[in-house]
């Protein structure tokens, strides 16, 4: 395989921050399901979140916008930093090595280039609209694709934990923040929005309650305009009220179900 895609990192080291990375769980949405955005390397038959190293003229945040464009191609996505990941033992018997990356690419990377050395990633999570996502894989990797939280690949190095504590934090800010625009199409129903909150927190929620308080936070707003859905009723659609939902991301709200 003639590549020479990893030469920024063997000729233009200084252009990245060393020992630190961005690691990107990016969350859609989409038949009732959470999905998470994955990318498959070429130097093994595991998958890992979407990632990359800091540029030294960006910060974490644009790292992370940045990684989030690469593989969605949309922008201003709404993303949260939820913790950081450091382990020694990390990447050990990962199979992430220049032996791997050498039989498979014409990088010729020395045992001691600095990309194998111990990094800690930051980690953050994005939420984007399923519908709306245009997938893009790197050169460096043979896959990018939707997977359901509940049903995962394999992963490499400490993946598994890190998408995991991604879904936690997300659970956790959803009580308090109005989490939803990003991964509802414009105009939705009242069981569309009910099932997004039950499908990410795991739970049955009263509907009735759901509704009640949600209304309450005036975050959303009907419309005078219904859903067809055949021989049913059919429900009236909602959009978030735009100006209500950022003062909610700013000031917090009690969205407690």
């Amino acid at each position: 395989m003639e590549l020479n895609i990893l030469e920024p990192y063997l000729w233009e080291p200084d252009k990245y921050l060393r020992n630190v990375a961005v690691d990107n769980v990016i969350f859609g949405y989409h038949d009732k399901e959470l999905k998470v955005l994955l990318q498959k390397p070429i130097v093994l038959e595991k998958w890992t979140v979407t990632g990359g190293y800091i540029l030294k003229t960006e910060s974490i945040e644009d790292a992370a916008d940045r990684i989030a464009f690469s593989r969605t191609g949309l922008k201003n996505l709404f993303f949260q930093q939820f913790r950081s990941f450091g382990n020694p033992e990390r990447t050990v018997d990962s199979g992430f090595n220049a032996r791997r990356i050498n039989e498979l690419t014409n990088a010729q990377m020395p045992d001691d280039c600095w990309i194998f050395d111990y990094f800690v990633s930051i980690g953050f999570y994005t939420l984007t609209e399923f519908s709306a996502v245009e997938l893009k894989k790197a050169e460096i990797e043979t896959d990018c694709a939707w997977w359901t939280v509940n049903d995962l690949p394999p992963l490499m190095f400490d993946h598994k934990l890190l998408i995991a504590e991604a879904l936690k934090a997300l659970r956790l800010h959803i009580a308090h923040y109005p989490i939803g625009y990003e991964l509802l199409p414009g105009k939705f129903t009242i069981p569309e929005i009910h099932s997004l909150y039950e499908t990410i927190l795991g739970r049955q929620l009263d509907i009735r309650n759901f509704l009640r308080r949600l209304l309450a936070t005036e975050i959303i707003e009907k419309l005078n305009e219904t859903k067809s859905i055949g021989g049913h009723r059919s429900p009236f659609l909602y959009k978030f009220n735009k100006p209500k939902y950022d003062e909610g991301l700013e000031n917090g709200v009690l969205l407690s179900f």
